[in-house]
Order: structure tokens, then sequence, then C-alpha cells
């Protein structure tokens, strides 16, 4: 298929890429979720086995072993409401406004793939940033929520609704720039593999693999912040680890600057790479299959019509 017929579907087609990103994103955060457990365990502040393993792999199989191959799996039913609306929205955005930016001769194309993935990103931590909240507090080795809908309840009874977007400015602040990274290095890619920007599965899979690993490696240090944001609360310790403990229900890290000193004066440097094997391992695989399941759906919905 020709770039002429099948680039621009964005300002036109619309429904296509609400169909094909919510496909993307059930692709992208469901399937490698497990190390996405790994992942928030090692980054959040309460202590935790998988801390003492040597990688990613062996905190997975470590937590797999100790609570069951489904507690690795806790908390994705969340991830699943969430992602259908966001990523629906995220790919729209994206596509209509690079479309549209590229339109504009005095923009340039890896202005217009920034912009455009910036646009997508506000949009898309608004209606994800709830369910974000939701998946890290089940996904905590001593989590005390049956099952998502009494997580919410819980949050919301005792720290209300502002609780689901405490971590919404470093959500921010980690995905735009991550976002920003993975559109262009994206864009770049596939003008090397598929200049011609015909559907090429080989392309999609190593484009976006490539630009998610890339994309997650230089934000890890805001991840490892907003994950702490999000799983503060979670739960009591004795005094062994009283610079952790909650005091009733005020949340001690109120905002980017507050992670960002809580996890240095308790962790050091290091503290901000807490996770980054295991946020490689989920991001690169999942980042391709959701480019591949994207362009796929796209490309078949626009043949079919």
């Amino acid at each position: 298929m020709t770039d002429s017929l099948y680039n621009p579907l964005a300002p036109c087609r619309w429904p296509v890429h609400l169909l094909a990103g919510s496909v993307a994103g059930l692709a992208e955060h469901c399937l490698m979720f497990p190390f996405d457990s790994v992942k928030t365990r090692l980054q959040s502040l309460c202590p935790c086995p998988e801390t003492r393993c040597p990688t990613a792999m062996h905190s997975l199989l470590s937590m797999v072993k100790r609570e069951g191959l489904l507690r690795s799996l806790k908390g994705v039913n969340a991830v699943v409401l969430g992602t259908i609306p966001a990523h629906a929205l995220y790919y729209t955005v994206y596509e209509n406004s690079k479309a549209y930016l590229l339109n504009n001769p005095r923009v340039s194309s890896s202005t217009s793939y920034a912009i455009s993935g910036a646009l997508a990103t506000v949009v898309h931590d608004a209606v994800m940033n709830p369910a974000e909240v939701v998946k890290q507090r089940m996904q905590m080795i001593f989590s005390p929520y049956g099952n998502s809908l009494e997580c919410i309840r819980c949050i919301y009874i005792r720290e209300g609704l502002k609780a689901f977007y405490r971590s919404y400015i470093t959500q921010l602040t980690l995905n735009v720039p991550y976002q920003c990274t993975h559109f262009m290095i994206y864009e770049y890619m596939q003008s090397l593999l598929n200049p011609h920007h015909n559907y090429n599965p080989f392309s999609h899979l190593v484009s976006g693999g490539i630009a998610g690993g890339i994309a997650a490696a230089v934000t890890t240090p805001f991840d490892c912040v907003k994950t702490v944001l999000n799983t503060q609360q979670t739960p009591r310790f004795n005094t062994t680890y009283r610079l952790l403990t909650q005091n009733g229900h005020t949340a001690y890290y109120k905002g980017l600057a507050d992670g960002i000193r809580t996890i240095y004066y308790l962790r050091g440097t290091s503290g901000f790479f807490r996770g980054f094997q295991a946020r490689i391992i989920f991001q690169v695989p999942s980042t391709a299959l959701s480019w591949s399941a994207y362009e796929l759906c796209k490309y078949l919905l626009f043949m079919r019509s």
C-alpha cells in the first residue's frame, strides 16, 4: 500500500485510530504485565524480597514461586479498563495532530512528532492516571485489596479523589519527554526501515521496540518518583521502617519535588534507577507489540473500508 493511501488516514478516519489504539494499548500493557509488577515493587519504598534478586527475571521467578503466577497479574483488570479509552484517545490525538502539523511548512517533521506526542500524552494520562494508581497499589507485596473495586473504594474513602491524581504532574513530567522521544525515534526508524511508509510488520516491530527501549531508559528516574507517589499509602510497617510509615491518612510525599527528595534521602542516586532492567524488559516488547498491533489494525480496517 502506498504512502499516499495509507498515511493520510488521520484527518478523516478517526474511528480507525480509536479501535486500533484500543487494541494496541491492550497488547502493550497486558502481555508483559508481570514484569511491570516487578518494576513497581523494586521502585516502591516498601521493602520486598525482590530487591535482593540479581536480575528482573530472578525477581519475577521469586514472586511467582512465593505467591503464585496469578499474583503477578494482580491489577491487570484496572489496566484493561483504563487502557482501552486512554490509548484510543492517545493514538487518535497523535495521528490527527501529526497530520495537521505536517501540513504546516513552518514546522519541521521532528517537531511535529514531538508536539503531537506531547498532546497525546496529556489526554492519555488524564484518563490513565487513576488506573495507574489502582494498578500499582494492587501490585504491592503487602497489598490488602482483594480486587480493583475494593481498592478504588478504599482509596476514595481514605484519601479522597485527589489521590487518583496525586502523581499526574509527575506522570506528565515522565511521559511527555518519554513519548516525544518515543515518537521521534519511531518515526526516524520508519524513515530508515520503511521509507515509503507501506504496511511493513518487521519495520513496525523493530522501530517500536527500539523507540520504547531508548525512551524508557532515559526516563526511568521520573518513573521511580511516580511509583513512590502512587504506592506510598500501602501499608504500615513496624518501627524498623518508621521512615516509610504513614501518619494516618496524610501522604508523606505530596508531589514531584517531595518524591525526588525522599528517594535521594533514603536511597541516594541509585534509587532513581531502581527497576531499570525490569522497565526495559517490559517496555521493549510492549511498545514493539503495541505499534505492530496498531499498524495491523489500522491496515486491516482501512483495507476493509
